[in-house]
């Protein structure tokens, strides 16, 4: 009898011994395991900066671009995916951005307040003239790229239209002993539209911008209407 219980004793611990170490295998187990999470509903929200070279277009024979002409911009711009792959998108977003355009369009004021609009000739001589605008800007994009929610580095094709406004105009026009600065130019209007896009692969891209609106409106040079608009080629990159 004595014999019998000891057998089954032993028979309890081996039992009790092989149990407490399944439970530690199984914690081990699960312990070692990190799962990987991935982000289904991914964006591609990001913040962006550029610099462009800025060129003048619709100039007439008068009117011709001199110097160097640039600007920089950048902002933030929110992504709304359109299908289940999240790789096409519409972005909003909000920026700034800083243009210089250097040029032979004088633009002075009369003694009674109205605008002077004078092409300079060969034969004035002057040290600087530009004007120079600062714009808070909205970009609204349509948006194609082979992202996905574990790839960071992805080719983009990115167009839309922006919609700015100039809160800031500076025609700056220095010869010696004379210097004539405008900030407020009736003719110039102040809301801008372009046409936009941009291609690339990760953060480095190419981007164009295309003004669809003219500075001037009502602007003549005697009987000459200026219609000066811009083509801006530059570099974009993105940041998430």
């Amino acid at each position: 009898m004595k014999i019998k219980f000891l057998f089954f004793f032993f028979f309890l611990l081996l039992c009790e011994k092989s149990f407490s170490q399944e439970e530690e295998h199984l914690f081990i187990s699960i312990g070692d395991t990190i799962p990987t999470v991935t982000d289904s509903l991914y964006r591609e929200d990001q913040f962006y900066f550029g610099f462009s070279f800025n060129l003048l277009t619709n100039t007439s024979e008068s009117i011709s671009q001199s110097g160097f002409s640039g600007g920089v911009y950048l902002g933030a711009i929110r992504d709304f995916p359109l299908n289940e792959r999240r790789n096409i998108a519409l972005g909003i977003g909000l920026g700034w951005s800083l243009n210089s355009y250097g040029h032979n369009l004088f633009i002075g004021e009369s003694q009674s307040g109205e605008s002077i609009f004078r092409s300079l000739g060969d034969n004035i001589s002057y040290d600087t003239n530009r004007f120079t605008t600062q714009l808070v800007e909205a970009p609204i994009e349509f948006r194609w790229r082979t992202s996905t929610a574990t790839n960071y580095k992805f080719w983009r094709i990115y167009t839309g239209l922006r919609l700015g406004y100039v809160y800031h105009l500076k025609s700056n026009f220095v010869q010696e002993a004379n210097r004539v600065v405008q900030t407020d130019v009736p003719e110039f209007d102040r809301f801008r539209l372009g046409a936009t896009f941009t291609f690339g692969y990760n953060t480095f891209n190419f981007h164009f911008y295309y003004n669809l609106n003219s500075f001037f409106s009502d602007a003549y040079i005697q009987n000459e209407e200026v219609e000066l608009s811009t083509l801006k080629m530059g570099l974009m990159f993105y940041i998430l």
